[in-house]
């Protein structure tokens, strides 16, 4: 993969920050459109390259879910001093983005989830999830062959970076976040955006709607659902409309909440 595409990167200045996480063998490339449209807005923009990430897929062998947990909370750490801070994930980083949300509430002020890996899509993967579980699949398949992201527009795809394979051992490394992350819903009390795409091939957009009637500490809870464009919502089609939504959702609803006093820590 090229290392430069896919680096970490910072964008602009301001009062308020913007911590944004990439998905399950993704990278930043993923959010930085997004990014760039926040950091237009006036905002401090943060996304670090998860371990293991980005680079090869050898890469993955050697870190697991609580290295990526690890990353991203020293990554929300890093923008203690800002008036607000903010959380936006894609997918896997959607999970853990909420997961920072309900164990940091005294930091984390507004939430977008975008596509949140709640519930694979389809039976196949929903059989995998079962297998992951135990050494079978790792012993039959220990590797995944990827080849292509899951983005409609052909131009974009044709430019994407793509890891070629991973392993499947951090499958469930995956299955163990979601778990996690359902656990840790009810407790986010702070404004939530969850994104979804009618036609993702990689999770399930229902999962999406469900997450939405598991926050039930949030003063508010706000879905939005693209009909056009596939699961990387950020760089694919609706990318515009999804940074519009979540530009105006983290301004309005921060400053409602925190005008109204923020619940305590």
């Amino acid at each position: 993969m090229d290392g430069e595409s896919t680096a970490a990167f910072a964008l602009g200045r301001g009062p308020d920050a913007c911590l944004l996480l990439h998905g399950f063998t993704g990278s930043p490339w993923e959010v930085r459109p997004l990014g760039e449209a926040l950091a237009a807005r006036g905002m401090r923009v943060v996304a670090p390259r998860l371990p293991g990430h980005g680079t090869t897929p050898e890469a993955l062998l050697e870190v697991d879910h609580h290295d990526w947990q690890d990353a991203a909370e020293e990554a929300l750490a890093s923008l203690r001093g800002h008036r607000r801070v903010f959380v936006a994930g894609l997918s896997m980083g959607a999970l853990l983005a909420l997961r920072l949300a309900a164990h940091h509430p005294e930091q984390v002020h507004g939430l977008a989830l975008v596509a949140p890996a709640v519930r694979f899509r389809g039976p196949r993967m929903a059989l995998v999830r079962q297998l992951v579980r135990t050494p079978l699949l790792q012993w039959t398949t220990p590797w995944v062959d990827k080849g292509s992201t899951d983005i409609s527009d052909p131009l974009t795809l044709s430019q994407a970076p793509v890891l070629p394979a991973f392993p499947v051992a951090r499958l469930r490394d995956l299955c163990t976040l979601q778990d996690l992350a359902v656990t840790d819903a009810p407790r986010v009390r702070c404004p939530v955006l969850v994104a979804t795409a009618e036609q993702d091939h990689v999770v399930d957009p229902e999962g999406g709607r469900w997450l939405v009637r598991r926050m039930t500490a949030s003063p508010a809870v706000r879905l939005v659902s693209f009909r056009e464009g596939f699961h990387i919502i950020p760089r694919d089609v609706s990318g515009p409309l999804l940074a519009t939504e979540v530009g105006d959702f983290l301004f309005r609803n921060a400053a409602e909440w925190e005008a109204q006093g923020a619940p305590p820590p």
